[in-house]
């Protein structure tokens, strides 16, 4: 018999997917009737939620897991569960990996945490609650009933699980399986939910949100689902990530320019713009392509925002290769940009490939590249100046002189981008305000209400 007063410290780390994860787990254990508490260091149990990706985010969940498994040997933690990503990717290597884990639990048994917790509160046994075939079945998990740890006025909207392109450097297909879309329905019943609850933004997220509805046979998957999406009245922002850039279409593109609330901000993971390391990287589309859709939604949007990801340092990438991706962003002028040394990742092809770049020019290019980009979104801020934009209030500081509040326009996507800084701000936080542009403080815009 478990007590009611068990307390549960909860660790949620990764991308946006990992986060609507753990928030459903966190909603689970509240209705377990568990005690979720914040003190993650003083708790019965500790649930470390973890990313897999590459070596950063498995060396972050490690330490974390280390973490709470030393205040468990101090005897301020009872037991300590892992979850997520790592748990599929090194299974029960984790035992071995750190010494004191007590159960870990993959990826198809998250709904099941309640559960698990209460089980081994009562048992001296290390638990493994891993699927035999991992999540590479025809599952997609419902979302629905999430205990929501943004601001409340914001939420993650997951449309689909897993991923079907096989890019030669990453995990992810072995770590969540193939592409599965959640069936349009269950996505339209979490957005009511969410906005029902007071989100007012909805930011849709995927391995590939273009690739949905392509396994379910529909015609402009992505382009109808929004379309619907946006049909929820009190609705006011939907902000789309993670669109491969061979995806994006003449349909999504005008479906996205005439829409009321599709904000005109496009996350579009580039990774290169080489035709032949885009080719080793098994990516679809060509330099020739990629700057053709830059073009195209520049010219159908004159105000579109475009935020991208690259990578450096791929095997075999020359000087020459690497001096044509900075011509390209010099060329490109993403208003953000995202940039990853490449790391070999066990099991995948690229690790294996030969001309492995050496770390130190790895670094030497991701540095060079993203002092190229500090001056272009310097530039794009210093342009803003007078402008007027209408913001999402996110936070706001009541301090002894006046009340400064943390934004953002439309251009800015929570948690990875930049934020307006709004000067005596009189709105509560999930309200939107009219501003003016006065100043810019590095990438953050500083702002004051009209």
């Amino acid at each position: 018999m478990v007590k009611k007063s068990v307390t549960v410290g909860f660790i949620s780390l990764g991308c946006p997917k990992n986060t609507v994860d753990s928030e459903r787990m966190l909603a689970q254990i509240a209705q377990a009737g568990l005690l979720i508490t914040t003190e993650t260091d003083n708790a019965d149990i500790v649930v470390v939620n973890t990313c897999g990706f590459i070596a950063p985010a498995i060396d972050e969940s490690l330490e974390a897991i280390r973490h709470a498994v030393e205040h468990k040997r101090q005897g301020n933690v009872g037991k300590v569960v892992v979850a997520g990503c790592l748990c599929e990717r090194l299974g029960t290597e984790l035992f071995e990996k750190v010494d004191g884990v007590d159960a870990i639990v993959g990826l198809e048994q998250r709904d099941n945490i309640g559960r698990i917790i209460k089980e081994i509160c009562s048992s001296e046994q290390p638990f493994i609650c891993l699927e035999k075939n991992g999540i590479t079945g025809d599952k997609i998990a419902d979302d629905r009933t999430r205990l929501l740890t943004t601001p409340g006025h914001w939420a993650y909207l997951r449309i689909s699980e897993g991923c079907d392109y096989r890019c030669s450097f990453c995990t992810i297909p072995k770590i969540r399986g193939r592409f599965r879309s959640k069936p349009r329905e269950l996505v339209l019943a979490e957005a009511e939910e969410l906005v029902s609850a007071g989100v007012v933004e909805l930011n849709i997220v995927a391995q590939d949100t273009t690739y949905y509805g392509r396994d379910l046979k529909i015609e402009n998957g992505l382009a109808g689902l929004v379309s619907e999406i946006e049909k929820i009245p009190k609705l006011k922002w939907i902000r789309l990530m993670y669109l491969y850039p061979a995806g994006i279409d003449k349909v999504l593109i005008e479906t996205i320019a005439r829409s009321e609330k599709i904000v005109h901000y496009l996350d579009i993971p580039v990774q290169h713009i080489n035709s032949q390391i885009l080719k080793s990287m098994l990516r679809p589309g060509t330099k020739k392509q990629l700057r053709r859709l830059i073009g195209n939604l520049r010219d159908t949007m004159s105000d579109i925002v475009l935020r991208t990801t690259l990578i450096v340092g791929f095997p075999g990438e020359t000087d020459r290769q690497f001096n044509e991706l900075l011509d390209f962003v010099e060329w490109a002028q993403f208003d953000a940009l995202g940039c990853f040394k490449f790391y070999p990742e066990s099991g995948t092809a690229a690790a294996e490939m030969p001309n492995q770049v050496p770390d130190e020019v790895k670094q030497q290019r991701l540095d060079e590249l993203m002092l190229a980009q500090q001056k272009i979104a310097f530039a794009k801020n210093k342009s803003r100046i007078d402008s007027r934009l209408t913001c999402l209030v996110d936070s706001v500081d009541c301090g002894a002189s006046e009340s400064v509040g943390t934004g953002r326009f439309y251009g800015q996507a929570p948690d990875i981008d930049s934020v307006c800084i709004i000067s005596d701000c009189s709105a509560k936080a999930g309200r939107f305000v009219n501003t003016r542009v006065f100043d810019t403080r590095d990438y953050d815009l500083l702002v004051e209400e009209l």
